[in-house]
């Protein structure tokens, strides 16, 4: 008698993940001991038997909860009960400024593994996140606003990192570890209403199946597909738009160390607006405004330049960074600090 059908899913899942990803070396598991990763863990292990790939098994201590150490250390015998090859645990400080604590928690996460993955020569590290994980993704993409790239969810492979249970759902990795006799621990986090995400998993998403009808977390993380396909094309695009608009000059700000981008306004002018606010959006990366505070408004602004001058001087960017134009270049670099 074969496997039980969720333990045999999560196999499967691995399998296909390891074939499309690199084909030797370490496997890294990143494992918090929830049903998701625990579940990975050991279908990794399974998978990887008799292929000469040794699987390390790596779990993250935030710090964030009372207990968090014990808990480190009941992963990491779970792991090694499993038959990893080798555990690793780090404990990490996390510091959300600027940013969620969920956010800081998964920055100083992958972080982390990337360290693991280095150290233990893997090109593979593989992370729990399923469908049903996927589903809340876009949602909370769609609720804020944030365009094509967020409702697009996350992606299943960015080297060295693979998502390979984003076609599982949550109830088959729960089933899988009671299958296998696996204790999973359920994060308290996930139960509190205080976090966005677990209100999405709990009130928003269960209403919506029951208002809709069953078949609204599948058909969300199956737009987040969708959705990958087109920011693939749209970044190729992308790419082909900004070699032939931007160039940088050669004073480097000594300050930031960033250096100055100068774009072509006449090519911008011929670009679909969509490429267009991609490629000013990249330059403004490029010449050092941070991520996390570049919004779609800043973006416009700059547009602005290309396609509304009226001389206006200059448009003002997150990290003390301009865009300003003469005549048919566009500039965005370093702007005057304030004294």
């Amino acid at each position: 008698m074969g496997p039980d059908p969720a333990v045999a899913a999560v196999r499967l899942a691995v399998r296909r993940c390891l074939a499309a990803a690199d084909g030797t070396g370490p496997v890294v598991v990143a494992c918090s001991g929830g049903a998701d990763s625990l579940a990975l863990a050991a279908a990794t292990v399974f998978e990887c038997r008799g292929t000469g790939r040794p699987v390390v098994g790596a779990t993250v201590d935030h710090a964030l909860q009372e207990g968090s150490a014990e808990r480190a250390a009941t992963v990491v015998e779970q792991l090694a009960g499993l038959g990893v090859d080798e555990t690793l645990t780090a404990r990490v400080r996390v510091q959300a400024v600027g940013q969620g604590p969920e956010a800081a928690a998964r920055e100083a996460r992958y972080a982390v593994l990337e360290e693991v993955a280095n150290r233990v020569d893997s090109r593979v590290v593989l992370l729990g996140h399923t469908l049903d994980d996927q589903a809340e993704t876009v949602l909370l993409g769609l609720a804020r606003g944030s365009g094509g790239r967020s409702i697009a969810g996350m992606r299943r492979s960015f080297p060295p990192f693979h998502r390979p249970l984003l076609d599982v759902r949550r109830e088959q990795t729960v089933r899988a570890c009671h299958a296998q006799g696996l204790a999973a621990w359920d994060d308290p986090h996930n139960e509190d209403g205080r976090f966005t995400r677990a209100r999405v998993r709990h009130r928003v998403l269960p209403t919506l199946e029951t208002e809709l009808g069953p078949g609204v977390t599948a058909a969300l993380a199956r737009t987040a597909d969708m959705l990958q396909e087109d920011l693939v094309a749209l970044d190729r695009i992308t790419d082909a738009a900004y070699d032939e608009a931007v160039r940088t000059v050669d004073d480097q700000d000594t300050v930031s160390g960033q250096v100055p981008v100068t774009v072509q306004v006449s090519v911008l002018e011929a670009l679909d607006p969509a490429i267009r606010r991609r490629v000013l959006h990249r330059a403004a990366l490029a010449a050092g405004s941070p991520s996390d505070e570049l919004f779609r408004v800043h973006v416009l602004a700059v547009e602005e330049l290309v396609t509304a001058w009226r001389g206006q001087r200059m448009v003002q960017l997150p990290g003390h960074r301009v865009a300003r134009r003469a005549g048919d270049t566009l500039i965005v670099g370093p702007g005057p600090v304030a004294g």
